[in-house]
């Protein structure tokens, strides 16, 4: 009886079945897998990425780099301090970095809660064509009025990511205008103002500055003409406003430290670069090579949550050799690391790969740096105004030695720096890049 069961139940079966086929790696998780080799080699806090972390749960490479960034624990931070790990096609990263964009061409910050203004235009984009100026306030945005600080994520949607958006502005006259904007190729041109002021007897030169980021030929011509300008007019000072600047190019950095060091600090270390323990023998030192002959004792520097990165590195470059003072609505981003791009498949990934610290070993600010003095970001004037707030205090700081003006702060400015607004604000901020990007050779 055992042997016919056996036998029946043989019979039932059949043939055996084939093995199963091996998993077989898609294109993209052979993308994925080799995004996550290059971070766990060259990540900062690499020894941090969990042994069980799959990268082929997420989306692209770009949510990987996201998903890296809560294993970034430094000594002395309660919370993870990489911010900024990110991924772009290789595409849209070609025009990023040579300064070509196709949105609006358009920054929108709080000045108050329901005070939204424009905070900055690039002249050849759809919003410089139109000519829409700093300083206009926006009142509707596609019909909506209710443009307070809990709507600033619909706000970044409409202004950044929207490809046709009506507004309507009120300018500075009181009259309103209505314009419907389409994004549109455009070149930004970072080195946007500069100028001369007279400040208590002697010459301050002025420059407005955007990014490292872009056409670097052109900003390094434009950095030759306005230092030279401003030694030929005899300039005492100098203040740099970097405060919507989120960094960029770190050869730029140099570029333009090279300009603002003193005669003393020539050949002097301007930054170290430190890498994770893999690749410490890729860790540069980095010296002044002085150009121009501007001898400055000290610079002022205009700065938001939104400086960042490079332009953070610029003032910690500094630092050591004169006295650099930091005015603005609030303490700077905090970003003293730095990465590369690194090519995967048509991708460029950017896992944050080394820190920089100067002359004194100081560089873990990613808390932000402190201010000499705060004053509001002038929402409501337009760049170089005299009367703008943080460019009137550091110019009355220069004429009397003292940030304190001679007109009390209004109701206005003290409430733009509210902590609501604050939040808005970096939220508003979140779509400017920001990051120290190196582009000496990649280690391997």
């Amino acid at each position: 009886m055992g042997v016919l069961f056996i036998g029946c139940k043989k019979d039932d079966a059949g043939p055996p079945s084939p093995p199963s086929p091996p998993n077989v790696p898609t294109a993209e998780d052979k993308l994925k897998d080799s995004v996550l080799l290059y971070t766990r080699d060259i990540y900062l806090w690499y020894k941090n990425i969990p042994p069980g972390f799959n990268a082929r749960t997420h989306k692209d490479p770009d949510a990987i780099m996201q998903a890296i960034r809560p294993y970034s624990i430094e000594t002395g931070f309660a919370n993870p301090v990489d911010r900024w790990s990110f991924a772009v096609t290789k595409a849209e990263w070609d025009g990023i970095s040579t300064g070509f964009s196709g949105d609006f061409g358009m920054n929108v910050f709080f000045r108050t809660d329901g005070d939204l203004r424009v905070s900055h235009v690039e002249p050849e984009s759809p919003a410089g064509k139109a000519g829409i100026r700093r300083s206009w306030r926006i009142k509707t945005i596609n019909g909506s009025s209710n443009i307070v600080v809990a709507n600033a994520s619909f706000i970044v949607d409409a202004v950044y990511y929207s490809n046709a958006t009506n507004f309507v502005f009120e300018k500075p006259t009181g009259d309103e205008v209505s314009i419907t904007l389409n994004a549109g190729g455009y070149k930004s041109h970072p080195v946007y103002l500069d100028t001369i002021y007279n400040s208590g007897g002697q010459k301050t030169g002025y420059m407005v500055f955007t990014s490292f980021l872009g056409d670097t030929t052109e900003m390094y011509q434009q950095f030759d003409r306005i230092f030279n300008h401003f030694k030929s007019e005899n300039v005492q000072d100098v203040i740099i406003d970097l405060r919507y600047n989120g960094g960029g190019y770190v050869s730029v950095q140099n570029a333009l430290a090279n300009w603002l060091v003193p005669n003393a600090g020539n050949n002097g270390i301007m930054e170290v670069q430190k890498f994770n323990d893999k690749y410490s023998s890729f860790d540069e030192t980095i010296r002044f090579a002085k150009k121009g002959s501007l001898n400055l004792n000290r610079l002022f520097v205009i700065v938001s949550q939104q400086t960042a990165s490079a332009s953070e590195l610029l003032i910690n470059s500094l630092k050591p050799y004169m006295n650099v003072q930091l005015v603005g609505p609030s303490r700077t981003h905090g970003k003293p690391v730095g990465y590369f791009a690194i090519p995967v498949g048509n991708w460029y990934i950017f896992p944050v790969s080394f820190r920089t610290i100067n002359k004194n070993g100081e560089g873990n600010y990613f808390n932000g740096m402190d201010l000499s003095y705060q004053a509001a970001d002038g929402l409501d004037k337009e760049w170089g105004d005299i009367n703008e707030s943080c460019l009137k205090s550091v110019l009355h700081f220069i004429s009397s030695g003292s940030y304190a003006r001679a007109d009390l702060l209004m109701q206005a400015e003290a409430e733009s720096r509210n902590g609501a607004v604050l939040s808005a604000n970096a939220t508003l901020g979140e779509p400017i890049f920001k990051g120290a990007v190196s582009n000496r050779n990649l280690p391997r």
